[in-house]
């Protein structure tokens, strides 16, 4: 496409070589004369000048002397709509390969994709669009919504339910059993898992993560919520609506989380804690069991604490050497008076 049509593809507004062919996306240090790129933030900007990109991405506000640009509200986003169009996806090829297993009940809607040694077994359903990968495993009674992505190694459970759109990446695992014994007679007795795991619409999980089925009641995801690779979501959780998750987090059993939360990587929730709507768990926090995050707070630490007395408790536990150095000389003068 030509500068002039990706600016009127993305509503934006071009400037310099209008008539320039771009036909890839790149980052701006890697960019050619022939790829697009984005700059967001004054470091990027001052990057995007030396830039070699065919043409970069701007805010309306911003203005990009010598270069080819096109400015638009919000150039990150702007970025995700020209790369859908100038490197699409790779299509979605209907049919299913001669080693798949499928049970006689089983139903597929119309142009899914089941890829080699797929298991689907009985009383399984699969949406329409649905593209399942290399050795995929749908336990008895699953429920796969419309223009699902399994990659390989996805293995799905007896009885859990995905919703339409849900992305999950190589080695997911959904409606695996509980962590959950009880302690008698000197032995760890299994608690029944017998409980149900869904998984909204929209979803997209990480490689090797895994979501357990609940005991007795359920486990949720919800709409929208996206979560990295190596996640632990235990038995009974309920994920909100649009929460994004990073890697390495594990959440223990029947934690709530509410919309919107923003959790960073190594993130440690123990059982029966809130996190409510909005929140942010900076990298590493840790939530002690039976905790509650209120609305909108930011914590980080372990145990998390809000950002503000953290960074008071930080800066104090960086002076404690000094501290512990003035002590030691105070403690060597009054022994040298007592002398």
């Amino acid at each position: 496409m030509t500068v002039q049509q990706l600016a009127e593809l993305l509503n934006g507004a071009a400037h310099g070589e209008t008539a320039r062919e771009i036909r890839g996306v790149a980052s701006l240090e890697g960019a050619g004369p022939e790829d697009l790129a984005y700059a967001e933030g004054a470091r990027a900007i001052e990057s995007a000048a030396h830039s070699h990109a065919g043409c970069v991405l701007v805010s309306s506000d911003v203005t990009l002397a010598g270069q080819t640009a096109i400015a638009v509200v919000h150039p990150k986003l702007a970025f995700i709509g020209a790369a859908q169009v100038l490197c699409p996806a790779r299509e979605i090829v209907p049919g299913i390969h001669p080693t798949a297993l499928i049970a006689s009940d089983a139903v597929l809607g119309e142009k899914v994709s089941v890829g080699p040694y797929v298991v689907i077994e009985s009383g399984v359903a699969v949406g329409a669009g649905t593209c399942l990968g290399a050795g995929v495993f749908l336990g008895e009674g699953a429920q796969v919504g419309a223009e699902c992505v399994l990659y390989p190694r996805v293995t799905i459970y007896p009885g859990a339910r995905l919703g339409n759109r849900v992305i999950l990446h190589a080695g997911v695992v959904v409606g695996g059993d509980g962590f959950g014994y009880v302690f008698a007679e000197g032995r760890h007795v299994k608690f029944p898992q017998l409980g149900q795991v869904i998984i909204e619409d929209d979803v997209e999980i990480g490689s090797n993560s895994t979501v357990d089925r609940g005991s007795l009641g359920t486990t949720v995801v919800g709409e929208g919520t996206k979560i990295d690779n190596l996640v632990q979501i235990a038995h009974n959780v309920r994920v909100g609506r649009h929460c994004v998750i990073a890697a390495q987090t594990g959440i223990s059993g029947s934690v709530e989380i509410g919309d919107y939360v923003v959790m960073g990587g190594q993130v440690g929730i123990g059982d029966h804690a809130r996190v409510e709507a909005r929140a942010v768990l900076g990298g590493g926090a840790g939530i002690l069991p039976g905790k509650i995050v209120r609305e909108g707070e930011t914590v980080w630490g372990r145990p998390a604490r809000r950002l503000a007395q953290f960074k008071r408790l930080y800066a104090h536990f960086s002076s404690l050497p000094a501290l512990a150095e003035r002590v030691k000389d105070l403690s060597r003068q009054l022994r040298a008076r007592g002398s």
